[in-house]
Parts: structure tokens; C-alpha cells; sequence
């Protein structure tokens, strides 16, 4: 039992704790130039101290903040008498006097010049300034007077208050799947048992405009019979995009089919009876199941390829993701110019009207002093992180302008390889800052706009893989399968031997890899087949 009795140890250990200063850096680092923008307006609005410096106002610089931090930290109540020494040292004082003197000294003595007050000084300088007299007219304000009592019905432009429309109302809002079909619905004239079956359809409709669920179950969730929901779904149907309330992909494009008037057409009966050889391209058996010749069949073919399987989509999809380049690189002459962009993004500085709540003859509670220090401690803080931001990306920037200036000039076939440990080493940070610093930025560039990522490639091995990145590796691969033979496609074995007949060494697995990765079809479902 006496193994588990508490007991105390002393133990040495080091740990890595990371401060909230270090935190925020770290997380400000990461940050894209729409997120630093969202993240900025998020302090503006929590910290009252720190305010957008394009507004008016009293700035505080942070020479000035400093200096009222230090001496809000040195004049505490506990060191009055040593505060009285300092400003009187002519007076006698004892030993105790001498020891705290010395020992505040050690704590803060490079802050002790920030203690000092001359308050004496700046009366005589107030006391030197003339006053002035005031003219009693200066103080009356005529606008406000005749506004109110000289005509009730007339105002001044400047006392005007015009309701500005919002720029939101200048935006075109995408019209989604439900929405269009609504619209086409509303002026169609069928039973309302149908119609309330129809909405029951397209809100069960999926983002390629696809009806998953059974006609059953559509008609037990919404209290509709099933006679409506099929009178409904036919309805339905008819509405454009051709296609759409198809509940599978034969369905669906034999819809399409109907709606261009080619029921019973040789498309048709391909779709309706041979679309599993359609799918593997066997053209010549389609021919003889058929009965027809190639011809036809050819031109069956380039009516279904007009034909869309997910006719919903164009409804549906993501809409157009917003790129805005973080990094702008020009080349002016012979060098290249690397310029951030803070377009719209809020500068940030101190608000001054805060000032005089650390001092202690303005502001007598000490919670109040405390939270305007510690706000002002954060906004600078936050101040520092972001020019250290701009200071890394810039210089991730320089290294990579420096090691690809001939894709800045060619093009991308002339990227080279480059890892991110190199240029870690070469700015003297950790890998992982140089990660963050790329991490969802994008660069415009004289050849388009890239994301940062993109220049960091592996390189491939082999004699002349050594400067060949895999990116550029893959698109050799998807040039050599666009310009094979259609009846006799490149195997993964036959690109495997061309490549290392070029001296990179590779595995026909890696190759298999990298069409998976693009998205190519095998060699069976590549080949042509007529």
C-alpha cells in the first residue's frame, strides 16, 4: 500500500509549449488572402482598440503604445516609495529603500526611463499659451437652426439622410434545379392532386436531376396516391432540361431522345436494347444486333454523344470558385517583381482614444487597465503576425522565382523539380512555415495564375528523371494516350518502356497510377472498336 501513497518529486523535463502568440502566427501564416481578410474584419470587431486605418481618427503608433505599456507595468502601488525616490534623489532613504531600489532595478531597469514624468514641465508649456476669446457667434450652428425653425419642409443637403440600395440587390442570384422547375410548373395546367405530387418529386430530386426514390415511397411520405405521383413524374418529365425526373441513366437519355422526336430512331434503339455495348464501344456487335450497317450506326453514335446524362447538373453544380492571387509576380527588364496583394484588405492600427485608460489618474479601477493593456497587447500582436506573414511569403516567393525563371518564361513544360525542405534550408525556416506559406495561395504569373503548390514537385528518378518533375511526368503520359491509335490504344507497359527509353525510370504500376489519376479509361475501354 505504500506505493500508492502521494508523494512529491522533483523532475526535470523539457517540453515545446507553444504560446498564443506563436499560435496566431502559425494560424495567420496559413491563411489565403480572403481568409486573412474575413479574420482581419473578426478582430476589428472584437478588439475595440484596433480599428481599420483608412478610417479617421487619433492613431496611436506603437513606439507611443510601448512606452505607456512599460509604464503602466513600472507604476504599480506597491513601488510609490520607490517612485518617490527615483523623482527625489536627494532625499535621505534607509537600507530597505536601497535593497527594493536594487531589485526593481534588476526586474525593470530598462523600462525605468519610461516611469519618469515631468508633469511640471508641460504646466509651464500650457501656461506659456496665449488663450484666445472665442467669438459667441462660432457657437451657434445655423444649419440646425433653420432646418428647425425657419421651414418645416425644407432641409438642408447636408441634414439629408438618403437610403442607399444595397450592393447585394446587384447581384444575380443562381437559379437552382428546383427553383427553374417551379417556375415551368406553376403555368402548366394539370389536377392539384398532381401538382402537389410534382413539388413532392422535385424536392426528392438529386443534383444531376436523377429521381432516387421510388414511386412508393413518394407517395406514403407525401399522402398522395400512387396513380398521382405517376401522373406527376410524367409531368415532370416534360420539363426542360430533356431528361431530368429520369430514375436511371437509360431513362434518362431515351427522355432526350422523345423530346428531339426520334422515338423508335436507330439512337433509340441503341440506348433501349444494346446500351451495355455502348458501354464497352462494341460497335461492330451493336451493327449485327442491329441489322444495319456501320454507316447508320456512326451516325446514331454522334446523336447520343449530344445527349447529356446529367442533365440536372448545369442547375446543380458548384458554382464558379473565386480565385484572387495572393501573389502577383511581373517582370519588369530583365528581373522579375514579386509584389503581395492587400487590395481591399483592412490596414490595421491603433486607436488612441483608448490611451488614457492606462493612466491611472484618468482611470482609477485596475479591471479597466488590465483589459485596454491586455487589448492593446493582442492588437499588437496581431500587427506583428501579419507583417510576418508578408515577410515569409515574400521571401518563399524570391526563392521560387529564383530556381523557376524558365517557367516564368516558357511555360510549364520547363518546371523544375523543387522541394519544399530545399527552400526551407535556403531561407533559413522550418519546412513546415514554407508549407503554411503556399498552403491555398495562388500567384499570378506571367504564364497564368498558379497555386504556389504547384511549383513543388518530386523529381523522377532515372538519368534525365532527375529534372523532370512528376507533374510534367504526368502530362507526358496523357500526351502520349492522346495521340495514340484509337484501334490499337498504348498499354500501360508499352508507355512504361517509351518513358524508359527516355531515360526515366518508372513502373507500369506508377503509370497505371497516374492515368487513374487523371481520369483515362484502360486500354480496353480505349479502344476503337469499328
Amino acid at each position: 500500500m505504500s506505493s500508492l501513497s502521494p508523494r512529491l518529486q522533483l523532475r526535470v523535463a523539457q517540453k515545446q509549449i507553444l504560446t498564443p502568440g506563436l499560435v496566431q502566427m502559425v494560424t495567420v501564416l496559413q491563411l489565403n488572402r480572403l481568409e486573412l481578410k474575413d479574420m482581419i474584419l473578426s478582430e476589428i470587431a472584437q478588439n475595440p482598440v484596433l480599428e481599420d486605418g483608412t478610417e479617421g481618427g487619433d492613431e496611436l503608433t506603437p513606439e507611443e503604445l510601448q512606452s505607456l505599456l512599460e509604464r503602466e507595468r513600472v507604476l504599480e502601488p506597491a513601488d510609490q516609495s520607490i517612485r518617490d525616490v527615483m523623482d527625489n534623489p536627494n532625499e535621505p532613504r534607509n537600507a530597505d529603500t536601497d535593497a527594493d531600489i536594487a531589485e526593481f532595478a534588476n526586474v525593470d531597469g530598462a523600462h525605468m526611463s519610461a516611469a519618469v514624468q515631468t508633469p511640471a514641465a508641460g504646466e509651464a508649456e500650457a501656461a506659456e499659451t496665449p488663450k484666445t476669446e472665442s467669438d459667441p457667434f462660432d457657437e451657434i450652428d445655423f444649419g440646425t437652426y433653420f432646418d428647425e425653425y425657419l421651414d418645416p419642409g425644407y432641409k438642408s443637403p447636408a441634414s439629408e439622410n438618403f437610403e442607399k440600395p444595397s450592393f447585394e440587390t446587384f447581384l444575380s442570384s443562381p437559379v437552382t434545379l428546383a427553383d427553374y422547375l417551379h417556375q415551368q410548373l406553376a403555368v402548366l395546367l394539370m389536377p392539384e392532386a398532381a401538382r402537389d405530387a410534382a413539388d413532392t418529386i422535385i424536392g426528392n430530386l438529386d443534383e444531376n436531376g436523377y429521381l432516387t426514390a421510388s414511386l412508393e415511397e413518394l407517395a406514403s411520405g407525401g399522402e398522395h396516391s400512387v396513380a398521382d405521383v405517376e401522373e406527376a413524374l410524367r409531368f415532370v418529365q416534360t420539363l426542360d432540361p430533356a431528361g431530368v425526373g429520369a430514375r436511371t441513366l437509360q431513362e434518362c437519355l431515351l427522355i432526350q431522345l422523345d423530346s428531339r422526336n426520334a422515338r423508335s430512331s436507330v439512337a433509340w434503339q441503341i440506348i433501349q436494347n444494346h446500351l451495355h455495348l455502348l458501354e464497352r464501344r462494341q460497335y461492330r456487335e451493336i451493327a449485327k444486333g442491329l441489322g444495319r450497317p456501320p454507316e447508320h450506326i456512326q451516325i446514331a453514335l454522334s446523336v447520343i454523344t449530344t445527349l447529356d446524362p446529367r442533365p440536372g447538373m448545369r442547375y446543380s453544380g458548384p458554382g464558379a470558385r473565386i480565385i484572387e492571387p495572393d501573389v502577383y509576380i511581373t517582370k519588369d527588364g530583365e528581373d522579375y517583381v514579386i509584389q503581395l496583394n492587400d487590395d481591399e484588405i483592412p490596414q490595421l492600427r491603433l486607436n488612441g482614444q483608448y490611451r488614457r485608460m492606462l493612466d491611472r489618474d484618468t482611470e482609477p479601477s485596475k479591471e479597466v487597465r488590465n483589459y485596454v493593456k491586455d487589448r492593446y497587447q493582442a492588437a499588437l500582436q496581431l500587427m506583428k503576425n501579419i507583417e510576418q506573414r508578408k515577410h515569409t511569403i515574400l521571401r518563399v516567393c524570391q526563392s521560387i522565382v529564383r530556381r523557376q525563371t524558365d517557367f516564368l518564361e516558357l511555360g510549364i513544360d520547363t518546371l523544375k523539380p523543387m522541394m519544399i525542405k530545399e527552400i526551407a534550408e535556403e531561407i533559413g525556416v522550418h519546412p513546415s512555415t514554407v508549407s503554411r506559406a503556399v498552403a491555398g495561395k495562388y500567384a499570378h504569373t506571367p504564364q497564368g495564375v498558379f497555386e504556389l503548390r504547384v511549383f513543388f514537385s518530386e523529381a523522377v528518378q532515372g538519368p534525365s528523371g532527375a529534372g523532370t518533375p512528376l507533374l510534367i511526368l504526368k502530362r507526358r503520359v496523357k500526351k502520349m494516350i492522346e495521340e495514340e491509335d484509337g484501334h490499337h490504344p498504348l498499354t500501360d507497359e508499352q508507355i512504361t518502356e517509351r518513358l524508359q527509353g527516355e531515360g526515366i525510370q518508372v513502373t507500369r504500376r506508377t503509370v497505371a497510377k497516374y492515368r487513374e489519376d487523371m481520369k483515362i479509361p484502360s486500354t480496353h475501354q480505349r479502344r476503337d472498336r469499328n
